[in-house]
């Protein structure tokens, strides 16, 4: 992998930890043409950025989908030992990874996990139009080529991998599964977007109108609605961040976007019982975002032996770190706990061994 050592730029890493490659740029004039070189030295990888800190190894990369663009990735390892399972971030609607899912990454690389992410099309970093998504079903389908291309490694082969899905990524995460039913050893569901909040949709009419105008005029933010900001995050200095980074989208949601989200909402509501993976699922019981019921329904109904269902009074939508510290502690020393039983009762299990012989892999012993 390419990476900016030996340009006279390594140093300057940690400053520039969460900046994207335009600020490289600025930040290094004459080195301008060096960077450019290295950036587009592979056509589908390029690496912009590694820092290792708090015991803890940061790459980001970006690949190209089939569709030519750039999407970016990235991913915290633990920086001296091999982690005990791989864990895959789904984000949610309208946020990216690098920067708000990175304490959750890094709460769970302490734990010894291993923790990839990646920016969705229209998200981010990521190429396309800012929160633009023409085709839910594209989107999944890059989800799931690059993190089943990253299992697939020699080095991750044995390796179990547990998906994590927050809000709209809850629903990416169910249509991963639903693509590969027995590739993945397990999920954690945050919030998931199974279901629209009733507070949150349009009536009945906006929605018809605007179903049949999602076809003329696609990009259009039109889309009446709360502020997802304001409704998502309950503390004052959460939401501040997320409208203060600038990858994070702010805007009405686009018309095709929410065209789409209601369609594979919907679908995934009347298809709850395919799910058959080992899953947590986890709802702040004053989430107005999406709907807590939808969640209940998911654990009673999935055909999964193994299931979770976790409800906090009191709590939002935004569990992973937009509550009181003290509420997060709760959260993820829930999300660790099961992680940590699975990791460990899934090595050398039975199921384990389907799954080993379904990758074609020799069976252990």
């Amino acid at each position: 992998m390419k990476n900016f050592r030996g340009m006279g730029v390594s140093e300057q890493f940690q400053d520039l930890k969460e900046k994207p490659y335009r600020y490289l740029l600025s930040y290094f004039p004459l080195q301008q043409n060096k960077i450019k070189r290295e950036r587009e030295t592979s056509i589908n990888l390029f690496v912009i950025m590694a820092s290792e800190t708090e015991d803890i190894k940061y790459e980001e990369s970006f690949i190209k989908n089939s569709r030519g663009m750039k999407l970016f990735t990235c991913k915290w390892l633990p920086a001296n030992q091999e982690p005990k399972a791989l864990l895959f971030i789904c984000h949610g609607y309208a946020m990216e990874c690098s920067i708000t899912m990175n304490s959750t990454a890094r709460r769970l690389v302490k734990a010894g996990f291993g923790v990839y992410g990646m920016d969705y099309e229209g998200h981010g970093k990521s190429d396309g139009l800012s929160a633009y998504v023409p085709n839910f079903d594209h989107l999944v389908d890059d989800v799931s080529a690059h993190y089943t291309s990253v299992c697939e490694r020699e080095e991750n082969k044995e390796k179990m991998r547990f998906l994590v899905g927050e809000s709209m990524g809850g629903a990416v995460l169910l249509l991963l599964h639903r693509k590969k039913p027995e590739f993945w050893d397990g999920a954690v569901l945050v919030a998931p977007m199974c279901k629209i909040a009733e507070e949150m949709k349009p009536s009945p009419v906006v929605i018809s109108i605007l179903s049949k105008l999602s076809g003329v005029i696609p990009t259009w933010k039109i889309i009446p609605g709360q502020d997802i900001i304001e409704t998502a995050f309950k503390q004052p200095e959460i939401r501040k961040q997320v409208r203060e980074n600038p990858y994070c989208y702010k805007g009405r949601p686009r018309l095709k976007t929410a065209y789409e989200l209601l369609r594979i909402s919907t679908d995934l509501e009347k298809r709850l019982n395919e799910v058959s993976l080992p899953f947590m699922v986890l709802h702040g019981e004053d989430d107005k975002v999406t709907d807590k019921a939808v969640s209940r329904e998911l654990y009673e109904v999935a055909s999964s032996s193994d299931k979770t269902f976790k409800l906090y009074p009191g709590m939002w939508h935004g569990l992973l770190y937009g509550e009181t510290p003290e509420n997060i502690e709760i959260v993820f020393a829930d999300i660790i706990n099961w992680l940590d039983k699975r990791a460990s009762d899934g090595n050398g299990s039975f199921e384990s061994e389907l799954k080993r012989k379904n990758d074609g892999l020799p069976l252990k012993g």
